[in-house]
């Protein structure tokens, strides 16, 4: 390794990567491995490794919480402060514009092939990462069953998605039977850590807390909840949480199944992590539910209670649960239990592309419910053949050509952008 840089120059690395952190985890965890090892050598690829291999065990954006825990490792908390920050802060702001763009232009002529493109190509992406997490996280029977139980449950029943996790995560803690524990070269607890962990918590509850108490059963209270929630057990992915945030966007009113993948789209567009779609639907779903005289305030408001409940936890789990987590979580029983969640997350982001395909792909259906099982069925003479081109041709960009992420999103916009210009509906 060369000698550590000062914070002065690591700060313009951290920011190249949260410009051009785009192509999700895997394009972003690539980008600092080619910064970090390759390029300057701060730290080595056995250390990476490890940093890698823990940030994947935790909740949250795993490519953020990698940017923490090497700003960290440099430069202790104000270091992981600035590298965590830096890789959020330009998606944050280019989102918060398109969320903007999208509540005043969003339903104009222009704007319905360009959001039809973006969707189509989001069922293709959503179908690799099902097709990625399920190559490496499926690798014994129990995994596979535990994948397509959550797939059953989050398509077929009401049952909600902390409930999938926590069923999955006991499962594996009762299959994880005995073994030795696995080696670990994590130093001892430093002291101050409960002090840091509570500071750390402290600021992330501060907003929520702050909102519940001035308005108790206001759109912003309940998306800091909402958000805050999700943020401590999203395991599995942005995609494997969407599925829940969908839940949660239906029964509060925030956003039409439409309006939830017009956000992803968008969010596939912009720099550093998927879960920016988070602050799509605070900024969104706030504008929505506010009165007109408050409505850019409270949308304002709502993107970044989104962005705070969902980002602040990452710091928090480097700073201070990072040592613990992995140490614990080598051992036989919380190691098989966190496999376990992961291969429900298989399962969940199936579902969650099953919902994107009948939402994108049929113009109606009906919904069939009793007691706890809840069926969707679209209406197969209502399929728009538009969409089902688009997406024909992003899976085939995909996979086929294996052409890069914004390459296809960039295709697939101009496909629909030229049936509309053709005058196909």
């Amino acid at each position: 390794m060369t000698r550590p840089p000062t914070l002065a120059q690591a700060l313009p690395v951290w920011l190249k990567v949260g410009v051009l952190g785009f192509g999700g985890p895997a394009g972003q965890i690539a980008l600092l491995h080619r910064e970090v090892v390759e390029v300057r050598r701060w730290v080595d690829d056995a250390e990476f490794a490890r940093a890698l291999s823990f940030c994947m065990l935790l909740p949250g954006p795993e490519a953020q919480q990698l940017a923490t825990w090497l700003g960290w490792r440099l430069h202790g908390i104000r270091g992981g402060l600035a590298a965590g920050l830096l890789f959020v802060l330009p998606g944050l702001v280019v989102i918060l514009g398109l969320s903007a763009l999208y509540v005043v232009h969003g339903r104009s002529a222009w704007a319905g092939p360009v959001l039809l493109g973006l969707k189509a190509a989001v069922v293709a992406l959503v179908v690799q990462a099902l097709a990625r997490i399920g190559q490496r996280t499926l690798k014994d029977r129990a995994a596979v069953a535990a994948a397509i139980g959550a797939f059953a449950l989050m398509a077929f029943t009401v049952a909600p998605f902390p409930l999938v996790v926590l069923a999955a995560g006991a499962l594996g803690w009762f299959l994880g039977g005995k073994g030795a524990e696995a080696s670990s070269a994590v130093a001892p607890a430093p002291t101050g850590r409960a002090r840091v962990a509570l500071v750390c918590l402290a600021a992330w509850l501060a907003p929520i807390a702050l909102a519940k108490l001035i308005a108790p059963g206001s759109p912003l209270a309940w998306m800091g909840l909402t958000f805050g929630g999700l943020a401590a057990i999203s395991f599995g992915g942005a995609y494997a949480a969407l599925a829940y945030l969908g839940q949660a966007s239906a029964v509060f009113g925030w956003l039409s199944p439409a309006q939830m993948l017009d956000g992803l789209g968008l969010a596939e567009t912009t720099p550093g992590p998927l879960v920016l779609v988070f602050v799509f639907v605070g900024f969104v779903g706030a504008f929505q539910a506010a009165p007109l005289e408050s409505a850019w305030i409270m949308a304002l408001l709502g993107g970044l209670m989104a962005a705070w409940a969902t980002f602040a936890p990452s710091f928090l789990w480097i700073f201070a649960g990072g040592p613990l987590v992995e140490r614990w979580g080598r051992r036989p029983r919380p190691a098989r239990a966190l496999a376990m969640v992961s291969a429900a997350a298989v399962g969940v982001i199936g579902q969650l592309a099953l919902w994107f395909a009948v939402h994108l792909l049929f113009r109606s259906g009906q919904t069939w419910e009793a007691g706890v099982l809840k069926v969707v069925t679209p209406d197969v003479g209502a399929v728009n053949p538009g969409a089902l081109g688009l997406v024909v041709l992003a899976l085939g960009l995909t996979f086929a050509m294996r052409l890069p992420m914004l390459a296809m999103i960039g295709v697939t916009v101009g496909a629909a952008v030229l049936l509309r210009a053709i005058g196909f509906n």
